[in-house]
């Protein structure tokens, strides 16, 4: 297996490549479509896969994540994969301890409370040794997908991760966090250093193994104002997009297209389309044509149906997804939801968007 699985050379040949021509702002014949958290508790085949397991020792099973990566693909005609793990495997990485507790979700034993709690987080992380199962399963689900779609990779990026690593899980107002930006200004820089770092090195190696696009996601933007966003946030944006593609130059590797996706920051748009990031990503508070104007025309958007539309009936998904597809038009855009799927949302009704953005997007891209 390990030849095979280890090493990333003879992929299979790519069939379907909208996903990426559209990233790159090619033109497509359809808009393509693929949704945050598709491989998720709302199948029922993932809820078996993963009955017996630990949710982390889910995450650290190469042939788990690839099974649990091709799930939605077998049900629905997406046009892209994203590798099923989890952000918080970098803070992991760094050292700290995370558990899922059910019923709460995941849960940090020990999480940082004092400055000092940095000299705890490892300060130099191999991310081959750490998170090289991260890699195995990319590798595995990109030769699984023989060539089907294009296999997306993906991080939070660092005020996000350093938010849970200060919270010890999720939290409504992220105080104790944005506490420590207030008191501790010299300490979280030092900490989203060592993120955005880690981070870095984390994509790359993601490339190196097979992915094909990458996906930051900045899921707690919104507990930030602009100014603090400015300050602790878009800088580790920054950097990442630029350090990410000057190292996958340096090491001959494929320069794929990134994405950012920064919840609830909708006062920061101009900024993030000029990140360095070929995509930015939108959550359903936005609309369309106030993303355009923000982000111009040189960088394509993704998103941002509100998940909650796919509680709607089937017809009512089609009416507003063919809404959505006038307002964005149908190129330089991928079609998503402005947030992840819920775990109690319908098969079918998943099906209904993905079948209504093909067949809208054809429509007006032949009239």
């Amino acid at each position: 297996l390990c030849s095979f699985v280890c090493s990333p050379k003879g992929f299979p040949k790519l069939k379907n490549d909208t996903f990426l021509r559209a990233a790159r702002g090619e033109e497509t014949e359809h808009t393509p479509v693929w949704c945050m958290r598709q491989a998720g508790r709302y199948l029922p085949e993932f809820r078996e896969t993963r009955a017996a397991q630990d949710f982390f020792a889910t995450c650290r099973s190469p042939k788990l994540c690839c099974e649990l990566t091709l799930q939605p693909l077998r049900r629905f005609p997406l046009d892209a994969a994203i590798i099923f793990s989890d952000i918080l495997v970098v803070p992991q990485a760094l050292g700290m301890e995370v558990v899922m507790v059910p019923g709460k979700g995941p849960t940090f034993t020990e999480p940082l409370k004092e400055v000092e709690d940095l000299l705890k987080l490892r300060q130099k992380v191999d991310v081959t040794a750490e998170l090289g199962y991260v890699f195995q399963a990319i590798t595995l689900t990109r030769h699984s997908l023989e060539g089907r779609v294009p296999l997306i990779g993906f991080s939070g990026a660092p005020w996000t991760l350093m938010s849970y690593m200060i919270e010890g899980g999720s939290s409504t107002t992220m105080a104790k966090a944005k506490s420590w930006l207030y008191r501790h200004p010299e300490a979280s820089h030092r900490l989203l250093r060592l993120l955005a770092d880690v981070v870095t090195d984390y994509l790359v190696g993601q490339v190196a193994a097979g992915a094909q696009a990458l996906q930051l996601f900045e899921s707690n933007a919104g507990h930030l104002g602009p100014e603090q966003f400015q300050d602790f946030a878009l800088p580790y944006i920054r950097d990442i997009a630029q350090a990410v593609k000057s190292k996958l130059k340096e090491e001959a590797l494929p320069l794929v297209p990134m994405i950012i996706f920064a919840k609830d920051a909708h006062y920061a748009l101009r900024d993030l389309a000029h990140a360095g990031y070929e995509v930015v990503g939108l959550d359903w508070t936005i609309q369309p044509q106030e993303a355009r104007t923000q982000t111009g025309k040189d960088v394509t958007l993704q998103g941002n149906l509100d998940p909650c539309a796919l509680y709607a009936p089937k017809e009512k998904i089609g009416e507003l997804v063919k809404k959505m597809l006038e307002a964005f038009g149908t190129q330089r855009y991928i079609a998503n939801l402005g947030h992840g799927l819920y775990p109690d949302m319908s098969p079918e009704h998943v099906g209904a968007f993905v079948e209504a953005v093909h067949a809208h997007s054809r429509h007006i891209n032949k009239h």
